[in-house]
């Protein structure tokens, strides 16, 4: 009998801003973010500057709006979220909906813009476009973070395959072979006992093993 496959869960993240008209209702849009599954990876409040909304908002430029864009983000302050679960680009733009507000009270009532917007520009929130614009949102939201990028399914393979299982594979013949009262903890201790990137000492020399 075939095994039910397991669905994979690849944990994402994306940046959602609440602007200066929603900023006094941070407490609870955040509220239902969390309800929403999402968890709050990062949060700060701050006023950008004109000069900074402009390099944020640097994909508009030349449009018409973008003037008043900038103008109104650098109005007051604002609220800077970096959120996390699977695929949370598309959860968060799903949950705050279209971008003009007066349009979404009438096709998406339920969205948080169609709550917490007025027009297309004062919408109350913003949500990255893609995981690769997440990446550079959160970065100038949060300068001082560090996203490492996720390891490809073959590069997670092949790490598992050689420096994981090798090990594994040797504890659980070992664990057969004893067949302890306790088997989770005594393989747990034996892992620790063989961890084969631990510091070995042999004659009272010190020898680091050196892949």
């Amino acid at each position: 009998m075939d095994q039910p496959s397991r669905k994979r869960i690849y944990v994402e993240r994306t940046l959602a801003l609440i602007k200066p008209n929603a900023v006094d209702k941070a407490e609870e849009i955040e509220n239902i973010i969390l309800k929403a599954g999402f968890t709050i990876l990062q949060k700060r409040k701050l006023q950008l500057s004109p000069e900074q909304c402009s390099d944020f908002y640097a994909d508009q430029y030349g449009k018409l709006f973008f003037p008043s864009l900038t103008a109104f983000m650098s109005s007051g302050p604002i609220v800077a979220l970096t959120l996390a679960r699977d695929n949370a680009v598309i959860h968060w733009k799903s949950i705050i909906g279209p971008v003009n507000s007066v349009k979404a009270r009438e096709t998406h009532p339920e969205c948080l813009r169609a709550k917490y917007g007025t027009s297309d520009l004062k919408n109350g929130l913003h949500g990255s476009a893609t995981f690769s614009v997440a990446e550079r949102e959160i970065k100038f939201m949060f300068p001082n973070s560090i996203i490492e990028p996720f390891p490809s399914k073959e590069a997670t393979a092949e790490y598992l395959s050689r420096y994981v299982n090798p090990t594994l594979l040797q504890g659980l013949t070992h664990l057969c072979k004893h067949k302890p009262h306790n088997p989770c903890i005594w393989l747990a201790d034996w892992l620790i006992k063989n961890n084969p990137n631990k510091v070995q000492i042999c004659d009272g020399a010190i020898v680091e093993e050196v892949e």
